[in-house]
């Protein structure tokens, strides 16, 4: 189980079996049984860290324009994967040798 911060509240037993009792009484939001719950956690394992080697991207150095790079990153997170976007789709209609 996972460190808990100081002062987090614990139900009382009275508290967590009302709880219950309210889930398993909405049918849209019935609780997950234990075997449902090793299932859930065993995918959630398996994709965790990063992807393998075969399909993360290279890390290089590159320099851009100030001007250029302010437009991707002011798009806010994921600027790097926009570049990498645009580069792709430049690629489809020009050789890199041009």
């Amino acid at each position: 189980m996972p460190k808990l911060k100081p002062n987090t509240y614990h139900n009382t037993p009275e508290e967590d079996a009302a709880i219950t009792a309210a889930a398993m009484s909405d049918p849209d939001s019935i609780p997950f049984t234990d075997e449902e719950w090793e299932r859930l956690m065993a995918k959630r394992r398996a994709r965790m860290g990063r992807p393998p080697a075969a399909v993360t991207k290279k890390s290089v150095t590159i320099r851009l324009s100030r001007d250029v790079l302010e437009q991707f990153q002011a798009g806010g997170h994921g600027w790097q994967t926009r570049i990498d976007a645009a580069l792709k789709d430049w690629l489809k209609s020009h050789s890199p040798a041009e």
